[in-house]
């Protein structure tokens, strides 16, 4: 195929990649159980978080679109990279070195423009410092913690997770939302209290 518009030929092969995250498997089971979700229905999933949990942000007045593009930017690079699973202190030590490789890479498809704007954005959510990077983290960390107490604690069962090793995970998850934090406590000790987590 020919085409005269080389911008649009990058962002139309950007679009081709990244179909290439809903391949990427996730330790999070569906909430039917039925089986892991992959890492394009947990963004999407985050999207429609961000829009529907906007009020609980500990900061208010964020920049919804801000936060819509991190949640839907954040994992790509897992399409290179892998998804480590978040109790994984092995997996964790090369984790920052294979994302960036896959940043550079993925990232490097794009307009220069576009390239530096999502290259940026990736950044702020990781490196957690704005409001809106906060809010976006938080709503990372309280889907899975959901999706484990809606299914039993499956996934922490598989893996041997314990109650002190989720709050410690996922205790930044106030800085974002406070209001979320609360309740993802609560459904912590629900899941200890009913045999979904260990102690």
């Amino acid at each position: 195929m020919n085409t005269n518009d080389s911008r649009l030929a990058k962002q139309v092969e950007f679009i081709v990649e990244i179909d290439k995250l809903k391949h990427v498997h996730r330790r999070t089971w569906l909430t039917d159980k039925s089986r892991r979700e992959n890492d394009a229905e947990h963004s999407w999933h985050l999207g429609m978080m961000a829009i529907l949990l906007l009020e609980h942000a500990q900061q208010p007045q964020l920049d919804l679109l801000r936060v819509l593009k991190m949640v839907l930017i954040h994992d790509l690079v897992e399409i290179d990279a892998g998804d480590t699973f978040a109790y994984d202190s092995v997996g964790a030590l090369d984790k920052a070195e294979r994302e960036t490789a896959a940043a550079d890479r993925l990232f490097g498809l794009l307009p220069p423009d576009q390239a530096a704007e999502f290259r940026a954005l990736w950044e702020e959510f990781e490196s957690r410092q704005t409001a809106e990077a906060k809010f976006a983290a938080a709503l990372d960390r309280f889907q899975p913690m959901l999706h484990n107490y809606r299914t039993q604690g499956k996934a922490w069962q598989e893996h041997g997770i314990t109650a002190e090793q989720v709050i410690a995970r996922n205790r930044h998850m106030a800085e974002g939302s406070l209001a979320m934090w609360d309740y993802a406590r609560q459904f912590v000790a629900d899941a200890v209290a009913k045999g979904y987590l260990r102690q």
